[in-house]
């Protein structure tokens, strides 16, 4: 699964740059709590054949399924999971015997239905009938609808979502990981729709009435949350890679959009059965896009039937960007690579999700290298660090390999630490053992537990087979199976016969809690004298290394290592003396650093100043745009101070500006994708800080692009519209809400839905939220309207979704919701807002509360930087002319 990114932040850079109830049948599972607890190891699924009847105009459908299953102990009850189910009758049947009819009890709490029989059922094999009806939802879980527009009007199309724990809305079931089995699925649909699932269609058989039942061929033997079920006015396009089918399937008449992720799966295929050494086992591999959004995810790894939603799949020449391009390939990268981890091998419960999305996060990353160097993405691996480390560095973060009791938990599990963490872990250990021998570990490690399911440690066993000798698990148990951020001290540097001796030592890098006694890990750590060759050590509490060469130092040389870098003051000079000498990526590293140790109160905040400060107007893009970004960002403490915002903006305005005069509007001939992209961040950064040309050439092109088509070109569109949204008037406002209104392409539909939420105006963002609590902007997108007004307007968000709680649940798909309403207050500088978020914790579980704490301990930080740090900046801009 790719985690979404239609955050309030995200969205606005993105356009920019209990108890048991017996009853003996119909009995109903209402949902009304998301608790539950592992089932009872006492019966295990081995088939389903499943036959479902959706009714998409009244939100329901009709199933009926037959379980084959293995009774491992004599038992008079049999649970599975179960959730807005109703049940007309279920009986079990043995091989040899008459057929046991069973009562049913359910249990809203734990998401369960329980099958009694009047006597004990003996160890065997039995199959389990059951007949229900379910709801088709109108948020991404279980079975839901999409209604979206076209040129000839409304249109629905009916979708499937299951990850962690939905599918239990669809198929009463062992709703489990570890609960593997092969299906057999028939659907009763429209004829002149088109039916998708995991495996090609078996056969399509005509009913009358404009009705057909379609049957799919067997699954392999898979988790219950891989299964997948689309329906609708489909178009498929499709082409081959070694052997296999590859399809795309979007509404119809968008086929073009769809030639690049088309094109790109291809490509992924292929690369893929060469890295994993098991070829891809489906005869097919479609990619389904779909209109609208969620607040969870963006893209999931049905095995054979990814679905994605449209912003991360297609591609509309008119909207689209670079950077929506290069989006579109590392989701669908992330997805394909789950067809082996994830789909071929499974964790074996939501504690080890990280071998899902860590593996297919890193696999991404590389196959985006790999297939298009000229993006220059390995240096977007330093942001993805710092991202996991930003959150790692709180008091609430957690483990990698985390405690998962509950729905919730596992929900909450697809967070930083398990995406991007994960996936900075994987490559500091691929640089520690080798690339080679890594991918034979990998290898080794997918035929070996082929169709089964792993926890983290099979694979380190695997990874010890080929590790030449390297403690590999001890290494990989200390990142992944404790907190937080090593920090590496850089105790001295002493030069002696053309070689450097350095002594390190290893502590712990935390924001919010200074006096906090270290972890201990065992760190790979690669340093280098600038300029000479690269050596490396295992840190354990203390090392020292001698390099080749002699003049500054350099640790974690190349970016691979997970851990900060505290250098000396003479050190550090020495380094941003040679700034220039250095890599990019290796720019870009001793800039974070320097950033987040400065915030932390571990070093001068002027350290990240007087570094961005001499970085030359040539620089590589990627680190003008890490500048603008931290000006930006450092703009947003400013937030209410005008007198002290004025004076930082006219400084960072001053520095940003020479930039874009080199860069320019208009795109250069052979002019690197790292530019393209920096274009788009300067024109929204410049507009942010307040630059007055900047935002009257946008408000220029803007009001001519209906008479000058150049004026405003689709690769600067996007960004353009969302500065004119951050900045409307009412008037301004109302002629976004008309085209919206009136758009008939659901991709560019929905984004001009969330641009209305994004408005400085109080009063607009005051209509937004309006709107959003009406059906205009689309069910998925309601909620992604409410944050985006709580980014600039978080107490005003945030009591707007409290005040209308019940009506905004139904707008928030339920694996989102622990997380999206402390969410809506997380840019708030206003102590109140604390009290407000633990009102909220007061009405949730509490093993349910870690995303609201993690938004409070943020808040705490915030407001930490805005008292003890801003007045250095201060101090610092009165020296250096700002």
């Amino acid at each position: 699964m790719r985690k979404s990114l239609v955050s309030a932040i995200a969205l606005a850079l993105a356009l920019s740059a209990g108890g048991l109830m017996a009853a003996p049948a119909h009995a109903v599972v209402d949902g009304a709590s998301l608790t539950t607890t592992q089932l009872p190891r006492t019966v295990r699924p081995t088939h389903y054949d499943v036959a479902i009847v959706p009714h998409a105009d009244k939100l329901s459908f009709d199933g009926k399924v037959t379980v084959d299953v293995q009774v491992l102990q004599p038992t008079r009850s049999i649970t599975l999971n179960a959730l807005n189910m109703t049940f007309a009758s279920a009986r079990l049947t043995p091989a040899h015997g008459k057929a046991l009819v069973a009562k049913v009890s359910v249990d809203a709490k734990h998401q369960t239905a329980t099958f009694t029989f009047d006597k004990s059922v003996a160890p065997g094999s039995y199959k389990l009938a059951m007949a229900y009806t379910g709801k088709i939802e109108t948020q991404p879980n279980g079975l839901f609808a999409i209604d979206y527009d076209t040129k000839s009007g409304k249109k629905r199309a009916l979708y499937t979502q299951f990850e962690n724990s939905d599918a239990r809305r669809f198929i009463p079931s062992w709703d489990e990981p570890a609960y593997k089995a092969t299906f057999d699925l028939t659907v009763t649909v429209p004829s002149d729709e088109m039916a998708v699932s995991n495996m090609p269609v078996a056969s399509k058989t005509e009913l009358g009435n404009g009705m057909a039942k379609v049957t799919f061929q067997p699954t392999p033997k898979m988790s219950t949350y891989l299964l997948f079920f689309g329906v609708g006015d489909f178009d498929r396009a499709t082409t081959t890679s070694d052997g296999t089918q590859i399809g795309v399937i979007m509404q119809k008449g968008k086929s073009a959009q769809a030639a690049f992720a088309l094109k790109s799966a291809s490509e992924v295929l292929h690369d893929y059965n060469d890295y994993f050494g098991v070829k891809y086992p489906l005869p097919k591999l479609d990619n389904i896009a779909a209109p609208g959004s969620s607040q969870f995810f963006s893209a999931m790894e049905n095995w054979g039937a990814i679905f994605t939603f449209e912003y991360a799949m297609l591609l509309d020449p008119s909207f689209s960007t670079q950077g929506d391009k290069m989006n579109v390939f590392n989701t669908e990268a992330h997805e394909m690579a789950h067809q082996w981890f994830g789909d071929l091998v499974t964790m074996n419960w939501w504690d080890n999700l990280w071998l899902n999305e860590g593996f297919a996060s890193w696999m991404a990353e590389r196959e985006t290298e790999l297939r298009h160097p000229e993006w220059n993405t390995v240096l977007d691996t330093v942001g993805t660090r710092e991202s996991a480390m930003s959150r790692d560095a709180v008091a609430t973060t957690h483990p990698i390999v985390q405690k998962i009791d509950t729905v919730e938990q596992a929900s909450q599990a697809f967070d930083t630490i398990t995406y991007s963490k994960g996936e900075a872990v994987i490559r500091m250990l691929e640089a520690y053992v080798g690339p080679d021998a890594w991918r034979q570990g990998v290898r080794n490690y997918i035929k070996a537990h082929a169709y089964g399911n792993t926890v983290s440690d099979d694979l380190w066993h695997a990874m010890d087979g080929v590790a030449g000798g390297k403690p590999i698990t001890q290494v990989a148990h200390d990142f992944t199976l404790q907190p937080g951020v090593p920090l590496i001290k850089v105790d001295s540097v002493v030069c002696s016969d053309g070689a450097t001796t350095v002594k390190l030592t290893q502590g712990e890098f935390t924001k919010d809690r200074p006096n906090k006694k270290p972890l201990h890990w065992h760190v790979p750590v690669i340093a280098q004298v600038v300029g000479s060759a690269k050596a490396s050590t295992l840190v354990d509490g203390h090392a020292t290394m001698k390099l080749p060469g002699c003049g500054p130092v350099l640790v974690n040389a190349g970016q691979s290592g997970y851990y900060r870098t505290l250098y000396a003051p003479a050190q550090l000079a020495a380094l941003k003396g040679d700034f220039n000498k250095l890599a990019p990526i290796d720019q870009l590293g001793l800039m974070s650093d320097a950033w987040a140790e400065g915030m932390a109160g571990l070093e001068p905040v002027s350290d990240f100043l007087d570094m961005a400060k001499a970085i030359p107007a040539d620089a590589n893009p990627t680190i003008w745009s890490e500048v603008a970004g931290s000006l930006t960002a450092l703009d947003s403490y400013y937030r209410g101070d005008k007198v002290r915002q004025t004076r930082f903006r006219a400084y960072a305005v001053k520095q940003l500006k020479p930039v874009f005069a080199r860069v320019g509007w208009d795109a250069k001939p052979g002019e690197s994708t790292s530019t393209t992209l920096l274009r788009t961040q300067l024109i929204g950064a410049l507009a942010e800080l307040g630059d007055q040309d900047m935002l009257n050439e946008v408000r220029r092109r803007y009001a001519e692009q209906a008479s000058n088509p150049k004026a405003l070109p689709a690769a600067l569109r996007k960004t353009v519209y969302a500065i004119v949204a951050v900045n409307a008037d009412a008037a301004t406002w109302d002629k976004l809400h008309a085209q919206a209104k009136a758009e008939t392409t659901p991709l560019i539909k929905d984004r001009l839905y969330g641009l209305l939420s994004i408005a400085k105006d109080k009063a607009l963002g005051k209509r937004a939220l309006a709107l959003a609590l009406t059906a205009e902007p689309g069910a998925t997108n309601s909620a992604g309207m409410i944050r985006g007004v709580g980014w600039r307007h978080p107490e005003l968000a945030y009591d707007f979704a409290m005040a209308h709680r019940a009506q905004v649940d139904k707008l928030v798909d339920s694996t989102s919701s622990t997380r999206f309403y402390p969410a809506l207050g997380g840019s708030s500088f206003d102590p109140a807002m604390i009290g407000k978020i633990k009102a909220y914790e007061a009405t949730i579980a509490p093993t349910a509360r870690r995303p609201a704490e993690t938004v409070i301990a943020n808040i705490k930080y915030r407001t930490m930087i805005r008292n003890q740090r801003l007045p250095a900046v201060d101090a610092w801009l009165e020296k250096n002319g700002g």
